[in-house]
């Protein structure tokens, strides 16, 4: 199932860009309340991968959970837009729990490479909901998930190991070179940062597995339970990795997670 991001007037909208407004259901049939994982693909802010949305999806559902696919928006939209649209999908999620049969406390969002920096922005960020547009019941619900599993992330968008083309599409051009420091994620983390998971190969050719060990040191340093896994060999981008046996057990290991922290 299909359904509308925003139902109304859409903020940020850049006449002219792409605005998919949509996200992808993968529900479950349950009458006691699941989990629901927000998945979210990768793409350098620029596209979205299609082998890290449906079949991420699906494999949560095997593991008794619901799930969704956020067609978020990316370049030439630029920050808050892609943000607002996985805001609102998981107030969406939380106004229509009863409904959907979701637990609105155990709902996590999982991201990829630019998207793991997307999923990392849902527990950093406040609300960026637009004042200049007409709110609804749903605006007054929490669109913080309780948790982010975060997949080959990129976290730094600035020199020396971030991935600098994903903060400049994020932001343009000119807002990059103002503004990238405050969307080095490494830099936002609080003491009440929700739980996190973190999976990474350590030869990463695309966005340097450094990414991920600077942001668990920062965790730590914070007091904020996360699990890593740093798999030795293998390339960007593998979504559910079925062609490396080793690294595709990074879902199963987050499905635990999910299973015991939420």
């Amino acid at each position: 199932m299909d359904l509308q991001i925003w139902d109304r007037e859409i903020p940020y909208l850049l006449e002219g860009a792409e605005t998919p407004n949509l996200f992808h259901t993968y529900f479950l049939e349950t009458e006691e309340p699941l989990p629901c994982i927000v998945v979210l693909p990768g793409g350098g802010y620029s596209r979205r991968a299609p082998h890290e949305g449906q079949p991420i999806a699906e494999f949560f559902n095997s593991q008794g959970f619901h799930a969704v696919v956020v067609d978020y928006r990316v370049s030439p939209n630029h920050h808050p837009a892609p943000l607002a649209d996985v805001q609102r999908t998981v107030r969406i999620l939380r106004h229509r729990a009863n409904e959907w049969k979701i637990d609105p406390q155990r709902i996590v969002t999982c991201g990829f490479s630019a998207g793991g920096h997307l999923c990392g922005s849902t527990v950093l960020y406040p609300d960026v909901y637009s004042n200049d547009v007409e709110t609804d019941e749903i605006d007054t619900l929490d669109c913080t998930p309780n948790g982010a599993i975060l997949c080959y992330p990129v976290i730094s968008v600035s020199e020396p190991f971030g991935h600098c083309n994903s903060g400049k599409r994020l932001l343009g051009e000119e807002r990059y070179a103002a503004e990238q420091a405050d969307f080095c994620l490494e830099r936002k983390v609080t003491k009440t940062t929700p739980k996190v998971f973190l999976w990474h190969t350590s030869t990463d050719e695309i966005v340097n597995v450094k990414n991920s060990l600077v942001f668990a040191e920062v965790l730590r340093d914070n007091e904020i339970p996360f699990e890593m896994h740093v798999f030795p060999v293998g390339r960007h981008g593998l979504g559910l990795a079925k062609a490396y046996p080793d690294i595709s057990e990074w879902a199963r290991l987050a499905a635990n997670w999910v299973k015991r922290n939420f």
